[in-house]
């Protein structure tokens, strides 16, 4: 069993998730339901959840101000909420899972089984507090990103990335030290993160960081040479997402 908390400031919410988790997560234990952050961080003291449910935006304050309270962060944690905008793109970065209300079934099952897997090989990481992080640097830029491997989580400087080439659902990413990273996830979801930091989607498999852009060449119908040597095809229609 995993041992969870919900925390929401919507109680409709709450009874709402944790009506989806009884039907088709039974394998989760809820020990408690809260919807104000002070009540929810001594909820979180006083029963050692392995796994969180929270919220981002509640009220005045948010589930990054909880997590701010918290010293002991040895659990998982997977955000549920309605707001897509700059707090996601930072749980996005950081490698962590978020439900996007109103809750998806196959994406809360899937969420549950990653998180129960986690923490059944006691894979505690940094993930928590490089997500603080970048909610506490704001839109300073350049970020890291998170890259989850088998054995690890990378944390490479955004300004590193000359590439990104898409290998079915998995991504290669070609750093300026010349290191590849292999990463079990689309190019498609590592577009949405990095197109808003200036890179482009010159190919429907690759992602290019205009910074490496060396020229562009009339051949072929149009190509990108990289500082690397490496050349991109361009379509006559440059794809975007």
């Amino acid at each position: 069993m995993i041992k969870a908390i919900l925390i929401d400031d919507e109680p409709a919410n709450l009874e709402n998730l944790q009506s989806l988790l009884g039907k088709y997560c039974p394998q989760v234990q809820i020990l408690g339901m809260e919807s104000e952050v002070p009540e929810a961080a001594l909820a979180i003291s006083k029963h050692r959840p392995e796994l969180l449910f929270l919220d981002i935006q509640m009220g005045r304050q948010s589930g990054f101000d909880l997590l701010n309270l918290l010293t002991d962060k040895s659990f998982e944690i997977i955000f549920v909420t309605a707001y897509d905008h700059y707090g996601i793109q930072a749980v996005k970065f950081a490698a962590l899972d978020y439900l996007l209300k109103p809750v998806d079934i196959d994406e809360l099952v899937k969420a549950v089984d990653k998180a129960y897997q986690k923490i059944k090989e006691k894979n505690h990481n940094k993930q928590l507090d490089f997500l603080l992080s970048l909610i506490k640097r704001g839109e300073q830029s350049p970020p890291k990103i998170a890259l989850p491997q088998l054995q690890e989580i990378r944390y490479v400087q955004v300004s590193d990335i000359v590439r990104c080439e898409a290998d079915n659902t998995y991504t290669y990413f070609y750093l300026h030290s010349e290191e590849r990273i292999m990463v079990s996830r689309s190019l498609k979801e590592y577009s949405d993160m990095l197109l808003p930091h200036g890179f482009i989607r010159s190919h429907q498999s690759h992602l290019v960081n205009p910074t490496f852009i060396k020229s562009w060449l009339k051949e072929d119908g149009g190509t990108l040479l990289l500082t690397d040597g490496f050349k991109i095809p361009v379509p006559s229609q440059t794809v975007n997402g």
